[in-house]
């Protein structure tokens, strides 16, 4: 979530006027991070957010990097009419994205259209610009439908569906249609919607890719699964996806290992600009996590499932203490149990998905 009190410390601000119902200066949550844990120098590198994750991308170079991006990029001013939050950063601080060398940026979530049908297509033109790719989002239904691909030099390609479920706030009038710009809506988690992704996903599936689907849904709080979610899952699995990365709580929810693929309930906010507001504080939503799956391209099944800790402090991610990935190879031990999954700690203290 690179918009609102993030942007207000990279080179390009935009304006920090927002209309929320308490706070109308973007700048506040600035000041609120700062009362938590100290100035936060700005303007700040494009790199600066990234923080100690820059170490880590280093470290693993990973084959393709993937983020669902939670703000409009844009300069429009035309604010979404009846929705108290809105997410904004300028285009010119895109390069905060492609600092990380971020390959794709899933859009099918409740902030990407906060300022409307022109910040939508804004934040479109911008990362295209930027050469980042898109999916879950688009100037008509066709567009929003269409999957990123990244081609993997000698390996395959991995093709990253986005969707977004209406559990997570997303109106239902940001749907897109063939003459109205909007995202990937999911009308519901049934049997007939799960069937026309998996029509859609084996019309492009070739041998040796593969196929994410990135799904925004469910509450902000709370370790909760509920049954649907599982069984859209699982469907989605069934018909030819691989890896489901689930997000929309803003802090980790459980994993599952199903028939040998990896399903992320939620992911939880790897950075945004909560630093410093009171309440939820048992959830931990400043702790958060790298996730580094290996899987095997001829059948999709997960080999390993490594993640590095992390803590989003003076806005930025931060490698996080050993006390703090022992909480969360705790919580994400105990909150996976139910669904076959264990965590362990390894030495060098990153978390590891135990597999039988």
């Amino acid at each position: 979530m690179t918009g609102r009190g993030i942007d207000q410390v990279l080179p390009h601000p935009s304006d920090p006027r927002i209309h929320e119902p308490f706070v109308k200066d973007a700048g506040q949550y600035v000041q609120l991070a700062e009362a938590a844990n100290g100035r936060v120098p700005h303007p700040v590198e494009f790199s600066y957010i990234w923080g100690d994750a820059l170490d880590e991308l280093a470290r693993i170079l990973p084959d393709a990097r993937i983020v669902n991006l939670e703000t409009s990029i844009t300069r429009s001013d035309d604010h979404w009419p009846g929705k108290e939050i809105h997410y904004r950063m300028h285009p010119d601080n895109v390069r905060c994205l492609t600092a990380a060398g971020i390959d794709v940026c899933t859009l099918a979530n409740n902030h990407v259209l906060d300022f409307g049908h022109a910040g939508l297509r804004e934040t479109l033109e911008t990362l295209t610009q930027a050469g980042v790719r898109t999916a879950g989002a688009g100037r008509t239904q066709a567009e929003a439908r269409e999957p990123a691909v990244v081609e993997i030099s000698e390996k395959g390609r991995l093709v990253v569906f986005a969707f977004g479920d209406e559990t997570s706030g997303i109106p239902s009038s940001w749907a897109a249609a063939d003459d109205r710009p909007g995202i990937d809506f999911l009308p519901d988690l049934s049997e007939a919607t799960a069937l026309g992704i998996v029509d859609r996903v084996q019309q492009v599936k070739r041998a040796r890719d593969i196929v994410v689907a990135s799904i925004h849904w469910g509450s902000n709080w709370g370790y909760q699964v509920p049954p649907a979610q599982q069984r859209f899952a699982r469907r989605l699995l069934d018909g030819g996806v691989d890896i489901i990365h689930g997000h929309s709580s803003h802090h980790v929810r459980p994993i599952e290992i199903y028939e040998g693929k990896l399903i992320l309930y939620g992911c939880g906010d790897f950075l945004d600009d909560y630093e410093g507001i009171a309440g939820y504080e048992e959830f931990r939503d400043d702790l958060t996590l790298m996730y580094f799956p290996t899987v095997e391209l001829e059948t999709g099944r997960l080999k390993s499932l490594r993640m590095t800790p992390m803590q989003i402090r003076n806005l930025r991610a931060n490698r996080a203490t050993p006390a703090a990935a022992e909480w969360l190879r705790s919580t994400l031990h105990q909150i996976s149990q139910r669904f076959g999954a264990r965590v362990d700690l390894a030495t060098d203290g990153t978390l590891a998905l135990h597999l039988e």
